[in-house]
């Protein structure tokens, strides 16, 4: 089941049909433990759509806090212990690797999330920027996970390079988030031997690509949404990036005008064009 936010309202994917639900509140909607379910009692006795290609896709997020994971491939524990070395963060990658307690960070309020078909940014005041493909669990207020989608971490790597506690400059600006191009949510909890890969063109030229799976992910989602609910409450439920083992080598940035597609199995493709902030 595949659930998608569009201008002209929501719709749930069913078996290749498309039916528009009634429902009037996003939050409302999938915020439900039982969420699957929902879904198949709600779509009985509707009439598929003929016209959805026409819809106009929004990210599966409102009001939604999303969050982040990082360092939980070792692909990325070894790149950015690499890039950190001239600010002497090498350590910190390496420990956290290993650690129990794993890295979460704010990413965004779901309101500032693009959807695909949008424009992710790039800040103007750095030199490096690079998408972060990752496989991103949405968790009720309970903290059961009963939804995943494609996001898009957009990180500026000289900034975060030049000193850990830039960060959060580095993560959190406008058009640094995207998330689709659906919300899928499976009767049981998904597979992660599912295959994730990025593609970045530019003028038709591919830059970039890389392919891999998430077993490669050092923990579970389970584990990451446990301590992300750790002392904190989330009214209309939480999304979690779970990082990235795509890493592009140190010498690439995307550009202004390059598309960036990113895509997971069973979930579909997010794809958004490269625009730059406003300083």
């Amino acid at each position: 089941m595949k659930l998608y936010r569009t201008k002209q309202g929501f719709y749930a994917e069913f078996q290749e049909e498309y039916f528009q639900l009634p429902c009037p509140d996003w939050d409302t909607l999938i915020n439900r433990d039982d969420l699957h379910s929902y879904l198949l009692t709600q779509i009985a006795g509707l009439v598929p759509v003929l016209d959805f290609e026409s819809k106009d896709l929004l990210a599966p997020a409102v009001s939604q806090e999303v969050w982040a994971s990082g360092v939980t491939y070792y692909r990325s524990k070894v790149a950015r212990m690499e890039e950190s070395k001239g600010a002497y963060g090498g350590m910190f990658y390496d420990k956290v690797y290993e650690a129990e307690r794993p890295e979460l960070f704010f990413k965004a309020l779901g309101y500032k999330v693009v959807g695909s078909g949008g424009t992710v940014n790039i800040r103007p005041d750095s030199i490096r920027n690079v998408p972060e493909p990752e496989w991103t669990l949405y968790a009720t207020t309970s903290g059961k996970i009963v939804g995943y989608t494609v996001g898009n971490d957009m990180s500026s790597k000289c900034i975060e390079c030049e000193n850990p506690l830039y960060m959060s400059q580095a993560k959190i600006y406008d058009g640094s988030a995207a998330l689709g191009p659906c919300l899928y949510v499976p009767a049981e909890p998904m597979a992660q031997n599912a295959v994730i890969s990025i593609e970045v063109r530019r003028s038709e030229r591919i830059v970039f690509q890389g392919i891999t799976t998430l077993d490669q992910l050092k923990r579970t989602p389970d584990e990451l949404i446990g301590w992300l609910y750790r002392a904190s409450t989330f009214r209309t439920g939480a999304f979690l990036m779970t990082g990235t083992g795509l890493v592009p080598s140190s010498d690439f940035t995307v550009e202004v005008g390059d598309t960036v597609a990113i895509s997971i199995d069973k979930i579909g493709k997010l794809t958004n064009v490269v625009g730059l902030a406003k300083a």
